[in-house]
């Protein structure tokens, strides 16, 4: 038997789907910096050309908001939060290496079946990237999220898995730079991270997380600031 849907059932439905769009749209721009860094963000002006109300735009930048993506100012409206300077770029990454490491070493001495199925499983739905903007590392983007939140929730520590979840970092890090060539890099360093924590080596899953972490502070995001 068929289930059918309610007409306000539906409604909610479409509501939803316009909003998720309006979402992507913003934050889409945001990433290949359609919209500039530190830019103001008219509600107005993005509702007439998506063609829709300023209630899903709204509701869009408030999310982005919670992201880190945009910053609301009283009596002003929204704008494009700036990029991250060489010290709050640097300050992230001593907050990393000081969390991810010890993470990952505790993610191995706890590893469980299921701990181990779910790793596998998030890495198999990693992809490379096809482009350099935003719609072509998008996965990879959504992945390297996943992937860490992951980890950290595998230390069973709540606090440092929430901990990590606040900084909203791939996103920062990706809007900052994004090389097409990094991907199969990264790709790979996960593979290393969850072969390690996998096999329960906590020597080893703690030193992957580090070369992990200074690959991408030193090596692959070392010419925004250069």
């Amino acid at each position: 038997m068929t289930e059918t849907v309610e007409p306000q059932d539906r409604r909610l439905l479409r509501r939803q789907m316009l909003a998720d769009d309006v979402y992507e749209a913003i934050k889409t721009m945001l990433m290949d910096h359609a919209i500039r860094p530190g830019a103001r963000i008219s509600i107005d002006g993005l509702a007439r050309d998506f063609q829709v109300s300023s209630t899903p735009v709204r509701e869009a930048l408030a999310r982005l908001e919670s992201e880190g993506l945009a910053v609301k100012e009283p009596l002003k409206g929204y704008r494009a939060t700036p990029l991250l300077s060489k010290d709050e770029f640097d300050d992230l990454y001593r907050f990393r290496r000081l969390l991810e490491p010890w993470a990952a070493r505790r993610a191995a001495e706890l590893i469980d079946d299921e701990g181990r199925d779910r790793l596998t499983a998030e890495l198999a739905t990693a992809a490379e990237p096809t482009s350099v903007d935003y719609a072509g590392y998008k996965s990879l983007t959504a992945h390297d999220n996943r992937f860490h939140l992951l980890i950290a929730a595998l230390s069973g520590s709540e606090q440092v898995r929430s901990a990590f979840e606040r900084t909203h970092c791939h996103l920062h890090i990706f809007r900052l730079h994004f090389d097409r060539d990094i991907g199969p890099e990264v790709l790979l360093e996960h593979r290393q991270l969850v072969a390690a924590i996998t096999s329960g080596d906590p020597d080893a899953a703690e030193a992957a997380m580090t070369q992990h972490l200074i690959n991408s502070m030193s090596i692959r995001l070392r010419k925004v600031y250069d």
